[in-house]
């Protein structure tokens, strides 16, 4: 009978240690497989790497528009623009247009322009009001650094029209100098204490 007992006993702990030994390789199985048992779990975005807005990224493809553009087609273009009603998109393109190198520039008016669109609170001003603050402070740059270089070129020519003053102020003392009649020269007295 004893014998019996702990046969069954046994038999019954073998039954466990294969059950469970099965239930662990299974979940190993499925673990080494990469099956898991929730869905994987889709990260967010970050709001910085998110995709910009159209209304964003428009500006930026009109900027490489106007690059191309020969200057009769950017006089048009400014014709084009303001008959135009004067929304942010609107003002932001005519302040880039204002700006080109290779436009009718009215620095002034792109900085109001500007300044219009990020005093705004329209849901289309505020998504262009990074784009617009760069812009902005760009032309501020631009203007001082104008105005910096126009100071050095008046002094510059002040400086010039003093030179040349001051080379004509020589040149007469030189023609007067000229026009002096020459000065006798002295004769030298004869040295003294020779004797003969």
């Amino acid at each position: 009978m004893w014998k019996y007992l702990m046969k069954s006993k046994f038999s019954k702990q073998s039954c466990r240690t294969k059950a469970l030994s099965s239930g662990v390789a299974i979940v190993l199985a499925l673990g080494l497989s990469g099956c898991t048992l929730n869905p994987p779990v889709k990260e967010a975005t970050p709001p910085e790497m998110a995709a910009p807005t159209p209304n964003a990224m428009l500006p930026l493809t009109y900027y490489q528009m106007l690059s191309r553009m020969t200057q009769a087609e950017l006089g048009r273009e400014r014709m084009v623009l303001a008959a135009l009603p004067h929304g942010a998109n609107t003002q932001v393109r005519m302040a880039m247009l204002l700006g080109h190198p290779r436009a009718q520039q009215d620095i002034s008016r792109a900085i109001a322009l500007l300044e219009n669109v990020l005093k705004s609170t329209d849901p289309t001003s505020i998504g262009l009001q990074g784009l617009a603050r760069l812009m902005a402070d760009n032309y501020i740059e631009r203007q001082k650094i104008e105005a910096h270089l126009d100071r050095q070129g008046q002094q510059l020519k002040e400086n010039q029209r003093k030179l040349v003053e001051l080379q004509e102020k020589i040149d007469g003392l030189a023609d007067i100098e000229r026009t002096l009649p020459q000065r006798p020269r002295a004769a030298r007295p004869a040295p003294t204490g020779a004797t003969r």
